[in-house]
């Protein structure tokens, strides 16, 4: 989907992905001295939560190896760096990543989704040692391997059965499928990740089960189309626990339900049989959140788009949906200044956002991409103009926002804490997601613990965030 997380210039690792807690302690002095120091590794990952996912994969295995996380560049044995290639600023922001891993430590290895088209990283750096694509884990590893061989040592060849996750402990994202079979005309990630593979829902309930049992509490389930899972392998049943679960969206959430984690749904196409998944919510089995990638409400730009172009069925499915689950939060992002995009197009648009009243919205201004087919569709939409409409609609979204979120004033929600603090914390309600939504801040006679989940009565409201003050646990 398009620009759903910019790229993120230099994740930094968090504290886990370092400390005793994550990994086995080190060995004493007198043992550590009898082998060699391990080789470290600083690495950078940039782009969408699934590109996270890979490079917690890269981390883990390199951990099990022995390999050590360095917190900089300089002064280690090399740098990784997992680019995002699906906007042309996207590229630009990896380009700069490993120019500057380049100047500070001088051995980079480069992969992701930029790294599908490698000459545009090898004719501005030649002097990297190797470019691979997204998902091509074991290439990584190979070419670690051979710029800085693995020091073999029992003491720290050893990871958690979780994985290391550069995640905070609390939540993590959970990937059941790669690749998308979409054409969109303004995406290349079919072409960068290949058409939709999933994953067997066995293997994606033993990730779960491993993460929940490790104190994740909050499960964020992605892919390219989510809604899509299983289609490739005509909803396969593999067997998990006591019985057979199929590949297909509805039972997977279901059985993820079962864990006892927050279960919350990115990146859902709008199939009609995402309309089966509502009553699971209502039940309290996943959260009632849905993330809907929209990105237009005009047929016609919908059409140019290579999307359903059937948005007034939409808005009567999203009605029918709230009648189902009263809580349901839906977010969606949009782009303004798609090629061909009329004034009428536009307004469209606003009336829509109007009717369909959603709780979280992300807007983009149309941005070429190299090798997309919007780039040839023609009849582009001048900057001006479409600077202008991304701030009517942000402007409108504001207020809906605004509105929506004022109905919760009142009410008690359920809270997750991201972030402690000795009177007030930093929190999301069940229906934020990290990074991209809004908070819940929340006041607390005691300190609140990261990860900890309260009761709280909300007392405020403003354009993006919630106030409110423990009442339970």
């Amino acid at each position: 989907m398009y620009g759903k997380h910019l790229a993120r210039a230099g994740l930094i690792l968090p504290r886990d992905a370092y400390s005793s807690s994550a990994v086995p302690s080190t060995p004493s002095k007198s043992a550590a001295s009898k082998t060699a120091a391990p080789p470290s590794v600083s690495f950078v990952s940039l782009g969408c939560p699934k590109a996270l996912v890979d490079s917690e994969r890269i981390v883990t295995r390199l951990r099990a190896e022995g390999y050590e996380l360095a917190r900089e560049h300089k002064g280690a044995d090399l740098v990784i760096v997992n680019t995002c290639g699906f906007l042309d600023s996207a590229q630009a922001e990896s380009l700069e990543a490993i120019g500057q891993a380049l100047a500070e430590n001088g051995k980079v290895i480069v992969t992701g989704c930029m790294g599908a088209e490698p000459e545009k990283i090898t004719s501005k750096f030649p002097n990297v040692l190797a470019v691979t694509g997204p998902q091509q884990y074991e290439s990584v590893v190979e070419a670690v391997h051979r710029a800085a061989p693995p020091a073999h040592d029992p003491y720290v060849d050893l990871v958690p059965p979780q994985g290391i996750k550069l995640t905070p402990r609390h939540y993590a994202y959970l990937k059941i499928s790669e690749g998308c079979n979409n054409r969109c005309t303004f995406c290349i990630i079919p072409r960068l990740r290949g058409d939709l593979v999933s994953r067997p829902a066995a293997d994606v309930l033993r990730e779960a089960e491993r993460l929940v049992k490790a104190g994740v509490k909050e499960l964020l389930v992605i892919s390219q189309d989510t809604s899509a899972y299983g289609v490739d392998i005509k909803y396969a049943a593999s067997r998990w626990q006591d019985r057979e679960v199929r590949a297909k969206f509805l039972d997977l959430a279901r059985e993820l339900g079962t864990l006892g984690a927050w279960v919350r749904l990115h990146y859902v196409y709008p199939y009609p049989h995402v309309d089966d998944v509502i009553p699971l919510m209502a039940d309290g089995i996943v959260l009632p959140y849905l993330d809907i990638p929209f990105q237009h409400a005009s047929p016609d730009v919908l059409k140019r788009m290579k999307r359903p172009a059937a948005q007034e069925k939409t808005l009567s499915r999203i009605a029918r949906w709230r009648e189902m689950c009263p809580d349901l939060t839906l977010r969606s992002t949009f782009i303004v200044g798609f090629p061909g995009e009329t004034d009428r197009d536009f307004e469209m648009l606003l009336d829509w956002l109007d009717e369909a009243a959603l709780d979280r919205v992300g807007c983009f201004r149309y941005e070429p991409v190299d090798g997309a087919p919007a780039n040839v569709l023609g009849s582009p939409v001048p900057k001006e103009v479409t600077e202008e409409r991304w701030h009517r609609f942000m402007q409108k979204q504001q207020t809906i926002s605004t509105r929506r979120l004022k109905r919760k004033v009142g009410t008690r929600q359920q809270v997750i804490v991201d972030e402690a603090g000795p009177s007030v914390a930093k929190g999301r309600s069940r229906g934020d997601a990290p990074e991209i939504d809004g908070a819940v801040y929340v006041a607390s006679r005691r300190p609140l613990r990261v990860g900890e989940i309260a009761t709280v009565k909300i007392e405020r409201a403003d354009e993006y965030d919630l106030h409110g003050t423990v009442v339970g646990f």
